[in-house]
């Protein structure tokens, strides 16, 4: 398949068939909407953050005619409800576990046996984490720019990248002036969350500033590079993403140190294709090499020419690969 052209992996523009909200019985409204063949392959894209929503443009990644595609808004964020931009919603209902719970309940709420498992950065670590605790409900698992939201990651994507960024580095830990950096990410992070919890919007808007400005600056820079690419969202969506982050990152994500490498020996069985970019200033390639190690059923593509958004060689890996998986 690698002399496949771009624009024959690509299929037409898809857009939902279905839409709906899932009321998870405590407060919190999840929704989500279908694309491609009702009675198509379930393929479930689970997108990144956390807290950035799922897309809301056509797709031309999936095969319509084979696929039947769920995307999802996990909570407070994109079009569920409530919001994090509002200051009431009680951020103590949205954990790992909160989030995890929520797939499987989709899951039966749609009807599906086993589902295909696609997404990105937080959404690999979320994918991962739904796996190890339900892998008799998983057909298989493609993901990019691969994460597990372990300790040194987090110290890596804002603490140690700054080497590279000093001066970009310096404005982010700044914003939070009432916190007296010791060189504990966990709590520069959780001082941030503090100040995505201040009454006054204000203070929020600031610190969510700061946040992406920051995250923006991490990946620039890299191969094929969006700048602004965080930061390029609407006010509300901004203060969600940043307190939703925040909220997860100064806690680990409640996920034990290395739980999901420790634990990838319950994928045994389940095919999975990773991909990672050389040089992802974001989330190192270490990651995803030792995931992979510890998944003997998991391909990994490392690509040169990529960071964390990924060249045409890296999209290219993973329309082979839902190309692949479609016929299974």
């Amino acid at each position: 398949m690698s002399a496949t052209s771009m624009d024959d992996l690509l299929h037409p523009p898809t857009t939902p068939y279905d839409s709906g909200f899932l009321d998870t019985g405590d407060g919190n409204r999840i929704y989500y909407e279908q694309l491609g063949d009702p009675g198509g392959k379930p393929a479930l894209y689970v997108h990144g953050g956390p807290g950035a929503g799922a897309p809301r443009r056509a797709t031309r990644a999936w095969d319509p005619a084979r696929y039947r595609v769920i995307r999802y808004d996990q909570r407070n964020c994109g079009r569920s409800t409530p919001h994090a931009s509002d200051p009431a919603a009680d951020m103590a209902l949205n954990t790992t576990q909160h989030l995890v719970d929520d797939m499987e309940r989709l899951r039966e709420h749609l009807g599906i046996e086993r589902w295909l498992l696609d997404g990105a950065s937080w959404g690999s670590t979320l994918i991962l984490a739904y796996a190890q605790q339900h892998p008799e409900r998983v057909s298989e698992i493609v993901i990019q720019a691969v994460t597990t939201t372990r300790r040194a990651e987090t110290d890596w994507l804002y603490h140690r990248v700054g080497a590279f960024k000093p001066e970009a580095w310096d404005r982010f830990r700044a914003a939070v002036p009432e916190h007296d950096w010791d060189g504990d990410v966990y709590a520069l992070l959780a001082a941030y969350a503090r100040r995505m919890e201040h009454p006054d919007r204000a203070v929020r808007a600031a610190a969510a500033d700061a946040w992406l400005a920051w995250e923006d600056a991490v990946i620039s820079d890299e191969p094929n590079g969006v700048p602004g690419m965080y930061g390029d969202r609407e006010a509300d969506d901004r203060i969600a993403f940043v307190r939703i982050c925040a909220h997860f990152f100064s806690r680990g994500a409640w996920l034990a140190e290395d739980q999901l490498l420790r634990e990838a020996h319950r994928l045994a069985g389940i095919p999975g294709v990773l991909v990672h970019g050389r040089y992802d200033m974001g989330s190192p390639v270490q990651t995803a090499w030792e995931l992979a190690k510890a998944w003997p059923d998991a391909r990994l593509h490392i690509f040169d020419d990529s960071g964390h958004i990924g060249g045409e060689a890296m999209r290219r890996t993973v329309l082979e690969a839902l190309e692949e998986f479609k016929l299974r």
